[in-house]
């Protein structure tokens, strides 16, 4: 996880759909960093991604729409968010 310097929310996104293509795991990564979220990547798969991810919650927004929007060669149909207990600092 990137460096976080005061305490967030600190939520698990799991992005559903047709994820296949190489380059929305690096897209994903490139997007939080531009946000300034701190954000680990737990599991990839052609059909779902799960991240987590902390930050100020407007730019937690700000990153499932980013998501939802994503890169034109990936198709994401939903996007779950759970918070997870406990504020990330």
């Amino acid at each position: 996880m990137t460096e976080q310097d005061t305490s967030h929310p600190l939520e698990r996104m799991t992005i559903v759909g047709d994820l296949e293509a190489a380059s929305f795991v690096p897209w994903i990564r490139r997007h939080a960093a531009k946000l300034g979220l701190s954000h680990t990547i737990s599991h990839t798969s052609s059909q779902r991604i799960e991240l987590e991810v902390a930050g100020p919650e407007e730019l937690i927004d700000m990153m499932e729409m980013g998501c939802s929007l994503g890169p034109i060669d990936v198709w994401v149909e939903r996007i779950d968010r759970t918070a997870i207990s406990g504020e990330r600092t």
